[in-house]
């Protein structure tokens, strides 16, 4: 499988994708460049209803009758400001392709090309999606909100993964992928002068106490062999150093492998508050807000991912799990599928500033995509 497909082709379009990175929700150069490159090879680009803003599905029908699978990308970039030395690093001051999707646009496009060569042969279609807005919630629910994907037999993506070597492909069934959920809590409380804390109520002391309290929600009310986390990322209090606040605010994130880790943990943080507020007398208000469930890989298809990446030459090993989000687990709520890791032997880890995927292993990520497809809709249609 190759043809007119090369390494050093996927390799300018990953450099494109790179330095002209876009946020989530305002894909539009990024989406412009994907389209062209598949009309260019006769892919069809389909109109969804409603259609996407941004972002788009394809399709190639093959030349055989059969099912439909799916083949997923994401295509938006951080808020982050990149500080690599590479010649083709950012363009757009304050926005990075910091999570790998730009290796992931670049292997589906190649996959894409490489299928085109072999539509006469393919049982059945394959569809693309170059999805949207991964980073931030809604992304993988707008595309299935289009009704694109209602008739898709199995669906499958990738992450780029920095600590794996250049190639190696990483998987496991059931959940891989955590659920996520941030939180925004507001303490308010009374002001005055540093000097007289009787006559204030200190939002600032409440909201240290329940800092530390809320250690406790995963290690006294999680079983120790479930998976979760609940970190607290920023805190903002104050003006001057001899007043006291009349608010303080603070943001954080829960994660846990499965459904119900998250949001038990959301519950009893959100008790504490109520308690902290009654002990601190100030009030407390606590907005979770639930992003994305955890991936659950199908075991048949990842067994069947397995044996085909070894067959043809790919290093294969056992993913282990991480807490980080993946919206992917919305299209595996309605379709069975497999979300697994491709090596890109990164120092630095996804969302660093420095963040820099190796490139060497593209074309075998592109041309691992393409054999799933096919062989997935071969034995889809032996049924």
């Amino acid at each position: 499988m190759g043809g007119s497909v090369s390494q050093q082709r996927l390799l300018d379009e990953f450099e494109w994708f790179h330095s002209h990175p876009e946020l989530s929700c305002a894909e539009f150069d990024t989406t412009v460049r994907i389209k062209a490159a598949l009309s260019q090879a006769g892919i069809a680009v389909l109109a969804g209803n409603p259609p996407l803003k941004t972002g788009l599905v394809a399709e190639i029908q093959g030349g055989l009758p059969g099912k439909t699978v799916a083949l997923r990308a994401d295509i938006d970039a951080l808020p982050v400001n990149e500080e690599t030395a590479v010649p083709y690093r950012s363009r757009n001051a304050g926005c990075m392709h910091a999570c790998g999707h730009d290796f992931h646009m670049a292997a589906l496009l190649g996959a894409a090309l490489l299928l085109a060569e072999k539509r006469p042969e393919l049982r059945g279609s394959v569809r693309f999606v170059f999805q949207p807005s991964e980073e931030v919630p809604g992304g993988a629910l707008s595309v299935l909100q289009t009704g694109l994907l209602d008739t898709v037999s199995e669906i499958y993506g990738f992450h780029a993964m920095p600590n794996l070597k250049s190639g190696v492909v990483a998987v496991k069934d059931g959940a891989t992928f955590g659920s996520t959920a941030r939180f925004a809590i507001s303490v308010q409380g009374k002001g005055g002068h540093a000097a007289m804390p009787e006559l204030c109520k200190d939002p600032l002391v409440a909201a240290a106490a329940l800092v530390c309290a809320a250690q406790t929600v995963i290690s006294r009310n999680t079983n120790p062999f479930d998976t979760a986390v609940l970190s607290f990322t920023r805190i903002e209090s104050g003006s001057a150093w001899n007043i006291v606040p009349d608010t303080a605010f603070i943001e954080g994130t829960i994660r846990g492998l499965g459904e119900g880790n998250c949001k038990r943990a959301a519950e009893q943080l959100e008790r504490m508050c109520g308690g902290i507020a009654l002990a601190y007398n100030v009030s407390i208000d606590f907005k979770p807000e639930f992003d994305s469930p955890s991936t659950n890989n199908d075991k048949t298809l990842c067994d069947f991912l397995w044996k085909l990446a070894e067959g043809n030459g790919y290093e294969v090993e056992e993913f282990t799990p991480t807490l980080g989000g993946e919206d992917f687990a919305y299209y595996q709520k309605r379709i069975p599928g497999v979300f697994f890791c491709f090596g890109v032997d990164s120092p630095f880890g996804l969302h660093h500033p420095k963040f820099q995927a190796k490139t060497d292993m593209l074309f075998q990520a592109a041309r691992l995509m393409a054999l799933i497809a096919e062989s997935a809709l071969a034995r889809l249609a032996q049924g």
